[in-house]
């Protein structure tokens, strides 16, 4: 949970949300007639910056991608919406969630395709980490749940940096 002597301004997590549409064309694709994962990749990079400088207010820049999982593919003609949101604040660095659905057409129903962890650093103009001037404080069982996550995997990355991954 966020300290108590944090002294920073507090932004609710929905201030931030970033909701992004795309329509998979023919140059998405790949050899497997399916979006090519590099561009959805990109697409989601941008749905987290947008997100991440929305709750900074600075640049940022995107350090680490955690649990990119691919779940399902899309079509040419598809519908495709990313949801990004802040789940965790550090001093220079924010995790943002990004979740992939495809939209059916005909239904509106939204499927998962794919989500991720995005760490974004807020820096300065020569790219140098700069302290973040808000944090969040998670509201609901769920904004709570992805914060103690995002602790964990931040525990991970360190391990891994220690074992020289």
């Amino acid at each position: 949970m966020v300290s108590d002597t944090d002294n920073r301004n507090i932004k609710s997590i929905k201030d931030s949300l970033t909701e992004c549409m795309r329509i998979v064309k023919y140059e998405d694709i790949n050899g497997g007639s399916r979006l090519f994962g590099g561009r959805l990749m990109q697409w989601m990079d941008e749905a987290a910056g947008i997100c991440a400088m929305r709750h900074s207010g600075s640049l940022i820049t995107t350090a680490a991608v955690d649990n990119l999982q691919f779940k399902k593919g899309a079509y040419i003609g598809d519908i495709i919406l990313l949801s990004a949101k802040i789940t965790y604040v550090g001093n220079t660095s924010m995790e943002v969630r990004v979740d992939v659905y495809m939209e059916e057409r005909k239904t509106g129903l939204r499927h998962v395709i794919n989500r991720a962890y995005f760490t974004e650093v807020s820096v300065d103009e020569e790219g140098k980490p700069i302290p973040l001037q808000y944090t969040i404080k998670p509201e609901t069982p769920l904004e709570q749940a992805e914060w103690e996550g995002a602790l964990k995997r931040i525990e991970m990355r360190r391990a891994r940096r220690s074992e020289g991954y």
